[in-house]
C-alpha cells in the first residue's frame, strides 16, 4: 500500500488528483485542506487539515506519506508579484525542502507547458522582464528549477507541464477570463487563431498526477507533458464557442507583438482604475504555441486522456450556469491564516 498526500485537495488539480487516487488499488490518499466541507463529496480516504504555510502542520502532514503531490497554490492571472512570492512561491519551495528532509520518494507539481514558452523569450530575448510579463508563471519556473536542485536518488521530482484547465471544479483559468472579454466583441484573432490552445480537463488532469506520484519509470528529475486528446487551435475553440453558445467571434486581427504592446499599455492604465485591465500579456502568452506532446507521459507514466476538450468546455459552461458566474477576477482571494483551534 501506497500512501499519497495531495496538498490543496480541494482545489481544481488537487480534488481530480484525489479521486484519481482514490480510484487506484493499492493507494492511500490523504488531503491536506484548509476547509475539509469544500473537498470532493465521494471522497472517503484521510483528512489533514491546517494551513500550508504553517510549518508544524506540513511537518505533521508529511508523517507516514510515501508520495506528494502538490496542488497547494494561490493564483494570479496578472500582476501580483509580492503575493505570489508570499502565498505561492515560499510556502511551495518550504514544502518541498520538508518532503526532501522527510525522504519522501516521489514528488509531483502542476507545471504548465506556458513555462516552455517564458523560457524560450528568456533565452531568446534576455532583456524581456519574463517576471513582469508573469509573475505566477515566473514563480512557477523558479518551483521547478528549485525541484530540480533538490532531486536526488532517494526524493524523484516530477513537474507536470499541464495544459489549459478545462471542466469540472473550474477554478481561476482560461475560460472564466476569455468569455466575458469575448462578449464586448473586442477580442481580436492573434495570429490568425492559427496556434494550438492545449487543453486539458479537470479528470485528465488529475490522472496524469495520480500517475506521476506513483510511476516507477521515472528518474531523478523530469519535465513531463500531459495535455487533451486533442490540439485544437485557437481558430477552433473560438468557433465552437461561437456556435454552440453564441459567443462572438473576433472582427480583427493582430500579430503576437501587437498584442503584447498594446496589452501592457492596458496592464499600465489598469493601475489607476479599480478593474482588471481587458488584456494582459499573460492572456496573450496564453496564446502562443507550446507545441506539447503526450508521447513522454504515454510511455513514462501510461497517460492517455480521455475527456475531449469540447466536452470538457460542456461540462465547465453548465457549472458556470449554474454558479451564476459570468467571470472570475485574474487573481484568488488571499489566503486568511486559520485562526487557533481551526485546524
Amino acid at each position: 500500500m501506497k500512501t499519497v498526500l495531495v496538498t490543496g485537495a480541494n482545489g481544481f488539480v488537487g480534488s481530480h488528483t484525489l479521486l484519481a487516487l482514490q480510484g487506484m488499488e493499492g493507494i492511500r490518499p490523504i488531503a491536506a485542506v484548509r476547509d475539509p466541507k469544500k473537498l470532493p463529496a465521494v471522497y472517503q480516504g484521510e483528512i489533514r487539515r491546517g494551513d500550508i504555510r504553517d510549518l508544524a502542520f506540513v511537518m505533521q502532514a508529511l508523517e507516514g506519506v510515501d508520495a506528494l503531490c502538490v496542488a497547494s497554490a494561490w493564483t494570479s492571472a496578472w500582476g501580483h508579484a509580492q503575493a505570489s512570492h508570499k502565498h505561492l512561491l515560499k510556502p511551495t519551495l518550504a514544502l518541498l525542502e520538508a518532503a526532501v528532509g522527510k525522504g519522501i520518494s516521489r514528488v509531483v507539481y502542476p507545471s504548465s507547458v506556458t513555462t516552455g514558452v517564458m523560457r524560450r523569450m528568456k533565452s531568446t530575448s534576455p532583456q524581456a522582464n519574463v517576471e513582469d510579463i508573469w509573475p505566477h508563471m515566473a514563480n512557477v519556473i523558479r518551483i521547478e528549477d528549485h525541484m530540480r536542485t533538490l532531486s536526488s536518488g532517494s526524493t524523484s521530482m516530477v513537474a507536470m507541464r499541464l495544459g489549459h484547465f478545462v471542466g469540472e471544479r473550474y477554478g481561476l483559468g482560461l475560460l472564466p477570463l476569455l468569455l466575458p472579454r469575448l462578449r464586448t466583441h473586442l477580442v481580436p484573432w492573434v495570429a490568425k487563431g492559427r496556434t494550438t490552445l492545449p487543453l486539458i480537463a479537470g479528470r485528465d488532469v488529475g490522472r496524469a498526477m495520480a500517475l506521476a506520484a506513483v510511476s516507477g519509470r521515472v528518474g531523478e528529475f523530469a519535465t513531463i507533458d500531459a495535455v487533451g486528446k486533442e490540439l485544437p487551435s485557437g481558430r477552433e475553440v473560438f468557433r465552437f464557442l461561437n456556435e454552440a453558445y453564441g459567443y462572438p467571434l473576433p472582427h480583427f486581427g493582430v500579430s503576437f507583438p501587437v498584442a503584447y504592446t498594446f496589452a501592457r499599455l492596458m496592464g499600465t492604465v489598469s493601475k489607476f482604475t479599480p478593474w482588471d485591465p481587458f488584456i494582459t500579456r499573460s492572456i496573450v502568452l496564453l496564446l502562443e504555441e507550446t507545441a506539447p506532446s503526450n508521447e513522454r507521459a504515454s510511455q513514462l507514466l501510461g497517460y492517455e486522456p480521455q475527456v475531449h476538450w469540447r466536452d470538457a468546455i460542456r461540462a465547465q459552461l453548465a457549472e458556470m450556469r449554474r454558479d451564476r458566474v459570468g467571470g472570475l477576477r485574474m487573481a484568488r482571494p488571499l489566503p486568511v491564516p486559520l485562526r487557533t483551534g481551526e485546524a
